[in-house]
């Protein structure tokens, strides 16, 4: 009758009132899911020589992080970086680093209608045989749609002219520009 009024199962009522037998009203609280122990959790002796080897790099002068001792440990039964990250952070050995923002926080703008706003920047690219090459791109910031794309040897004025110039010809002007300079 409990089961069927409360939408539970038999079983869990038998386990309740075995509970409630041995250990009283206490015995019928909720209890934590969590395991009692983890078959994969790094081992303390693991720990310590992570702690350890971070203690020794940083008094050498070298980089102690995560992927430096990731390195310097032995590779049979090395943890991944993560976990030694993780491990540095529960034991309070590394300083937070407010300034770096996660990529979840950043805000892509976009123009909201096509040729709305056309960026423009260029590129300097180093050829096989030495020479720079300048790469010139217009960009529609609605899409991301490339208009232009051309390489030079030297961007001038004039090219950023002729360029843009040949890209609204072809797309029809856009309400704005934006360029570095």
């Amino acid at each position: 009758e409990v089961a069927d009024r409360f939408g539970i199962s038999t079983r869990w009522i038998r386990v309740l009132l075995a509970r409630h037998r041995h250990e009283g009203l206490a015995g019928v609280d909720p209890r934590s899911r969590r395991p009692r122990a983890s078959a994969n959790r790094t081992s303390s002796t693991t720990v310590q020589k992570i702690l350890k080897l971070r203690e020794d790099l940083q008094a050498d002068g070298l980089d102690a992080g995560a992927q430096s001792i990731h390195h310097h440990l032995p590779t049979g039964a090395r943890p991944s970086v993560t976990t030694i990250w993780r491990i540095l952070k529960r034991h309070g050995v590394v300083a937070a680093q407010p300034q770096k923002r996660p990529r979840s926080s950043w805000r892509r703008f976009a123009a909201e209608t096509p040729n709305q706003m056309w960026q423009s920047d260029f590129t300097h690219w180093p050829l096989a045989d030495g020479t720079d090459a300048e790469i010139i791109c217009w960009l529609d910031d609605h899409a991301r749609f490339v208009l232009h794309l051309s390489a030079h040897a030297r961007i001038t004025g004039t090219t950023v002219i002729e360029t843009f110039t040949a890209a609204a010809d072809t797309y029809g002007l856009p309400a704005t520009t934006l360029t570095d300079n």
